[in-house]
């Protein structure tokens, strides 16, 4: 594949780097991480192959070699060579076509986190273990960096032409992905600093709606609401401790901060909660200074069979 227009931060990214959060090593990987799993499945890739993640914008391919194609993610549509295509379905692409995702002026929101995943994979040499960019550190991906004009990215071995083309036109109807939309109601699992919080707080947490304000990235959303007041000042700020994707801290502000894919391996604002795994999605299709959220308690039991089930929804793609 080579890079005709990146459009406006598009980075190679895979599951993510783990294992080593213990050395202060975040483990970066897609924001979406289940429209990635989703795109490498209807590739016909492993869960874990690397692919293309495209930032609130479209962007634009050169296909040098014919390939299976998937996108998903929302607001966008996928484009080869004029044809488009739906998000959540599979192409085929012939080489010296042009790939790209293009604003879908019918979709409910604008272009979010959207992604490429190509059959076979993009080829990189995995940073230990993963071929995820981190930004900040100038690591994994291509270079460390954002994709730019000219830029080629090789693929992996993938199957012949007619098994590609026979897996074209494959989807993942709308039931089975998460139910993305700009005003989300996510649900969040009491943290473990929960206690540390006024009963109002809590009150407030589980009841306000939040915006997300303009001080968002990959590594976290901050979001703006109802201020969420700790018990004492000294409550503010703890002796640091591992943090995990979806942890939702609250420094002494008041202002809720939830952690993504490069938030830091360790931090010393007290947790109020953590989005549960399947509809994290939801709050980070939401696109900053726009997105609105509200939560709601779930518990652990509940949150892990919803996840189990949103993957059970992608079984029988893959391959």
């Amino acid at each position: 594949m080579r890079i005709l227009d990146p459009g406006f931060l598009t980075t190679v990214q895979d599951a993510g780097r783990s294992g080593w959060q213990r050395f202060g090593v975040p483990a970066a990987g897609a924001m979406d991480r289940f429209a990635l799993l989703a795109a490498n499945a209807l590739a016909g890739n492993p869960s874990g192959a690397a692919g293309l993640e495209c930032a609130l914008a479209g962007c634009a391919l050169l296909c040098e070699e014919e390939t299976l194609v998937a996108a998903t993610g929302v607001g966008c549509v996928l484009a080869v060579s004029g044809r488009q295509v739906p998000l959540w379905m599979a192409a085929y692409a012939r080489p010296g076509e042009t790939i790209g995702l293009e604003p879908d002026p019918s979709a409910s929101q604008g272009p979010g986190w959207c992604y490429l995943a190509f059959a076979g994979g993009i080829d990189l040499p995995p940073v230990m273990g993963s071929r995820a960019t981190y930004l900040r550190g100038g690591f994994g991906g291509l270079e460390g960096r954002a994709l730019r004009p000219g830029d080629q990215l090789r693929l992996g071995p993938a199957p012949s032409a007619a098994r590609l083309i026979a897996l074209a036109g494959r989807s993942l109807p709308p039931s089975r992905c998460p139910a993305y939309n700009p005003r989300p109601v996510v649900a969040a699992i009491p943290g473990p600093q929960e206690a540390v919080f006024t009963e109002e707080a809590l009150a407030a947490f589980y009841s306000a709606e939040y915006h997300l304000t303009l001080a968002s990235d990959r590594m976290g959303y901050r979001l703006a609401g109802p201020r969420l007041s700790h018990r004492s000042p000294a409550d503010a700020d703890l002796l640091s401790e591992g943090t995990a994707q979806g942890s939702v801290q609250v420094p002494a502000e008041g202002q809720p901060v939830v952690l993504l894919a490069d938030c830091q391996a360790t931090g010393g604002y007290p947790k109020i909660a953590t989005l549960a795994s399947a509809d994290l999605p939801l709050l980070v299709q939401c696109r900053p200074g726009e997105g609105r959220v509200r939560f709601r308690k779930e518990s652990v039991t509940e949150a892990q069979a919803r996840w189990r089930a949103l993957l059970g929804g992608l079984a029988g793609l893959a391959g």
